[in-house]
């Protein structure tokens, strides 16, 4: 799904509706590719917003994985980071990353530097994250959060962003500011092809406009 014309962020109310609108994106825009998993369709690279992210989506309760919404949602909290992200955010290399964002916006709340990494220099491939920075930032009095992935399955893709607003809201409650939308830039979107049938029966049952 293509952005309006002069608007480089896609924007989307619900994390439904922005699965959906990344799922069209993929498959109208892609092109046939390789993955060490097998064939993929590899769309062009994504950014979009969303503003409001829920394990209890109508959207992704009628369309998504139900059981791995059900187990996503009991394994997570807002206060407790868990997850494959969790050490990398908490303890990479001795530090507390999101501990140290607070402070940092504590101090000055104005900066662009609220960055953290999820991978460090020279480990092997075969064991970086894909989701691999953060970027917080104060503006409008809400604290904005970009996620940016060097490559992702969106099939499945809404099983990350929901724990994503957690880390957010985890942020912004120290802060004692309200969480604005959730930004995700996804370098290399794709598709297996394997999930290609169950995708089109996706899009078939939804609308086309998604995008707010």
């Amino acid at each position: 799904m293509a952005a309006p014309e002069g608007r480089e962020v896609q924007r989307w109310e619900t994390c439904g509706q922005a699965w959906i609108g990344v799922l069209r994106h993929v498959w109208t825009a892609g092109e046939a590719g390789m993955d060490d998993r097998g064939p993929i369709i590899e769309g062009p690279p994504l950014l979009f917003e969303v503003a409001s992210l829920s394990w209890e989506d109508p959207i992704l309760r009628e369309h998504g994985d139900r059981a791995g919404l059900v187990r996503r949602a009991q394994e997570r909290t807002r206060r407790v980071v868990q997850g494959r992200y969790g050490p990398r955010l908490h303890d990479l290399d001795g530090v507390d990353q999101l501990a140290w964002v607070v402070g940092l916006l504590r101090a000055r709340p104005w900066t662009t530097s609220a960055w953290i990494s999820l991978t460090l220099p020279g480990e092997p491939s075969e064991g970086l994250p894909r989701l691999t920075a953060l970027s917080f930032r104060i503006r409008g009095y809400r604290l904005i959060m970009t996620g940016m992935f060097r490559s992702q399955d969106v099939y499945p893709c809404y099983l990350t962003y929901i724990p994503l607003r957690g880390v957010q809201l985890q942020v912004a409650e120290e802060l004692g500011l309200p969480a604005g939308p959730l930004r995700v830039f996804v370098d290399v979107p794709h598709l297996l092809v394997a999930d290609a049938e169950r995708v089109a029966s996706v899009l078939t049952a939804m609308p086309e406009h998604n995008a707010a």
